[in-house]
């Protein structure tokens, strides 16, 4: 295991041995106690510290932490070692019941159940002061809790949790699609999938001004005995009876906030365009932006000249500039209240639902060629080699020489210039991409993690309707600009560091022993050796797909690779990046769509002295931690949504092929059935395991399959199959398949107890009428 990444000019106190345990090499009992009477906040060599090791002693400890991490007693997580189940000290939590005392318990809202186990409930208390500013918090809103063991805890509640802040009031309301019947009433067709199956009766006193195909937001108002529960729409949120305004469903589902606010939006539109004051002139420099064709604002551009310097033979600088967000969204501010709730962006085929209005995300911070913009820039000196030696940030005014797609950048330096991108190719195009020959030698050597998991793209009609997928070529205009955003990224970090200015990290954890004993195991039903070891890097990973890169068994182990790996957040404590192998990383090139960018731009102010909009020098590590768990839980409920909509698009595309059959892929395995992702579209749809034939089929976790008990038969990730379409829900983006194709056949160990099966445990077991869909969480 690597040393942990520190933050320049920090001290951590070392762990000391609690009372009761003495020096030299520690048991199982006693180095378990000593993780836990940590919190779990120790590394490999503060345990050897503590306990005075050295020489064969710590061989012998690294012996037994891999024993206990075997069994399961031990984790990993942001490259310390923890007891399984053990929380953060900081957690953003959702209140989700109270005890028969009356007080709240809440578990953690980001919580890996395959690593660690069952969600901790927390016993909530409200800040000693008694309350909190606002309301205070009930079932169902989210809050930051600072946790702490409860001494001596006997009972299923093990942790206290302060209540930091409120963070989100609960929605008591149920949303879905409204049905009109013969009688002026109607039904809710509820729109999440945990609810498929579950409809309301809305009388018609009740539903207000809903219309068919209306999205609503209803209340129950009263349960039955038999028949159906009645409910109130509460709000009519914008009708969904077309395709194009299908994302209004995920907008309202998870919460996002659609609609500025009146300050934020007066804030925006008084702004006015900075000026050249306390700026350098760069307007002369021919920087370019690369983006999609359909891309609204235009955040960052690049340059690139070859190094004249004679102690930099064969090297450039590469220059990065980014739209000063920070010159107009200042700290405190309407806006920057606006910004945070929001976290990010979020991305649907139809619409963008921004982080910022659009008088600063369109207009004046986006890089619109022939057009003075403030930005931030950094300038770096590469090596021949593609390593940076070194780098500078300027406050600048910019002034974009052009906006090219990545396929038109592309087509000029494949010989196929236009009339925009002829009088840019030698000068400023073809020093582009030589930059880029030289950075690419770097990333090579640096081997960072290279999964091979094709992204696809909805491409939508005029009327909002799905017109096709596809999988949009990977160019390397896409991987120059990705390259010099992440080189930028990284000096961000560096000099934020060497300022000893504190930050918001992008950090990914290396994966868990967890994880990795179970990827062991199941390479090993391939042939293929995954050696244990402390030290996990991403080429390991590299060198197993590289083997099997072009065969059937590619996607299967590029897609387990994938499930091995830890989830990237944000956090103001640095463990690295271990998916980029980078020690130190945070996002710097995106503030108009990412509040974590917005951060680090006002830390660098602060940190360089370029203005008195820079990062408050109150700004506490607390405060940014906040920050980070907010952040990190908007990009996930960004990401679900975004998921959501686009599931919900190609079941709207696929209602009307019900019978038709497709070539799929195996894309995930449960205890309860198959997912499959066709090859044409790349929808998600489910095969219960009740369907696949009269057999037992049992759930074998190593080598992620279903296997039949009594004929061998295995249906595993990643297997090509032939489906049919049985059902389609629109509203909730569900399909259900028949899978027509058999599976492979394997030994069967007599021996082995029955274990997991299907949802099921006999043919004749099966429940009657219709089968509802599920789909993978």
């Amino acid at each position: 295991m690597r040393k942990p990444i520190k933050a320049k000019g920090r001290k951590p106190a070392r762990p000391t041995l609690p009372a009761g345990l003495t020096k030299g090499l520690p048991g199982r009992e006693e180095l378990m106690a000593f993780i836990a009477a940590h919190g779990g906040d120790v590394g490999k060599r503060d345990i050897s510290r503590a306990f005075g090791l050295d020489g064969g002693d710590r061989i012998a400890l690294k012996t037994l932490l891999r024993e206990l991490a075997d069994e399961g007693l031990l984790g990993t997580k942001r490259r310390k070692i923890h007891l399984p189940g053990a929380l953060p000290a900081v957690v953003m939590s959702e209140i989700v019941e109270r005890d028969e005392d009356g007080e709240l318990i809440a578990t953690p809202v980001d919580w890996d159940e395959d690593e660690n186990g069952p969600a901790p409930r927390i016993l909530v208390r409200l800040a000693r002061r008694g309350r909190l500013a606002g309301p205070a918090p009930t079932l169902g809103d989210r809050v930051l809790l600072k946790t702490e063991e409860i001494p001596e805890a006997d009972g299923a509640i093990r942790h206290n949790g302060v209540v930091l802040k409120l963070l989100e009031k609960a929605r008591a309301l149920t949303l879905g699609i409204y049905r009109r019947d013969a009688q002026g009433g109607g039904r809710l067709i509820p729109v999440d999938k945990r609810n498929m199956g579950r409809e309301l009766a809305i009388p018609p006193d009740f539903a207000g001004d809903a219309q068919e195909g209306d999205l609503v937001s209803v209340e129950i108002v009263r349960h039955h005995a038999y028949g159906l529960p009645t409910a109130k729409v509460k709000e009519r949120l914008g009708s969904v009876s077309t395709e194009k305004a299908i994302s209004l469903i995920a907008v309202h589902a998870h919460g996002i906030p659609s609609v500025f606010r009146r300050e934020a939006l007066a804030e925006a539109e008084a702004a006015r365009p900075a000026t050249l004051a306390g700026r350098e002139d760069w307007r002369e420099l021919p920087l370019l932006t690369i983006d999609p064709p359909d891309a609204k604002d235009h955040d960052d551009a690049v340059h690139a000249t070859p190094d004249l310097d004679p102690d930099n033979e064969g090297g450039f600088i590469v220059t990065v500039a980014i739209a000063d967000v920070a010159a107009y969204v200042r700290p405190g501010s309407g806006l920057d209240r606006e910004a945070l709730a929001r976290g990010n962006s979020v991305y649907f085929p139809d619409r963008v639902v921004p982080m910022l209005p659009e008088r600063i995300s369109n207009d004046l911070c986006s890089l619109r060629p022939n057009e003075d913009r403030p930005a931030l820039a950094v300038r770096m000196v590469i090596g021949a080699n593609g390593r940076k030696k070194r780098h500078a940030f300027h406050r600048v005014m910019m002034r974009s020489a052009a906006k090219l797609a990545y396929a038109q950048a592309q087509a000029a330096i494949d010989g196929h210039p236009d009339e925009t991108t002829g009088p840019l190719l030698e000068d400023v195009l073809r020093p582009l991409w030589a930059a880029y020959g030289a950075v690419k030698q770097a990333r090579d050597a640096r081997a960072p993690l290279d999964l091979d998991l094709p992204e696809r793209k909805i491409l939508l009609k005029p009327d909002g309707t799905v017109d096709r997928v596809i999988v949009p070529e990977r160019l390397d205009a896409h991987k120059l600009i990705e390259e010099f955003m992440i080189l930028a990224n990284v000096a961000a970090a560096e000099t934020l560091e060497e300022k000893h200015i504190p930050l918001i990290y992008r950090v990914h954890d290396q994966p868990s022993l967890e994880k990795m004993s179970g990827l062991r195991d199941f390479l090993q039903t391939l042939d293929i050796k995954l050696a244990k070891t402390d030290a996990v890097r991403p080429a390991q990973f590299n060198d197993i797909l590289a083997r099997v890169a072009g065969s059937e068994l590619a996607p299967l182990v590029n897609q387990v690779i994938l499930r091995s790996q830890a989830q990237a957040e944000y956090a103001n404590e640095n463990y690295g990046h271990f998916g980029l192998h980078l020690r130190r990383y945070a996002h710097f090139t995106s503030p108009i769509r990412r509040y974590a960018d917005l951060i680090v731009h006002r830390a660098l102010v602060r940190a360089l002295g370029l203005g008195r909009d820079g990062l408050p020098e109150t700004t506490t590590p607390e405060q940014l931690a906040e920050i980070a768990a907010r952040i990190s839980a908007s990009e996930r409920r960004a990401m679900a949504a975004e998921r959501e909509t686009i599931d919900r698009l190609i079941a709207h595309h696929m209602a009307e092929q019900i019978g038709a059959t497709f070539k799929a892929r195996i894309s995930g395995v449960t205890k309860a059935g198959l997912f499959v992702a066709l090859n044409d579209t790349g929808a998600d749809g489910f095969i219960p395991a009740v369907t696949l034939g009269q057999d037992y089929y049992r759930y074998d976790e190593v080598r992620h399959a279903l296997i039949g008990e009594r004929t061998g038969e295995m249906h595993r990730l990643g297997d090509r199959v032939e489906v049919k379409l049985v059902e389609a829900a629109p509203v909730a983006g569900a399909l259900r398949f028949e899978l027509l194709s058999e599976g492979k056949h394997v030994a069967i160990d007599k021996r082995r107890p029955g274990g997991a099966r299907g949802r099921y445990g006999r043919p004749d077991a099966r429940p009657h009428g219709p089968k509802r869909i599920g789909k993978r969480k």
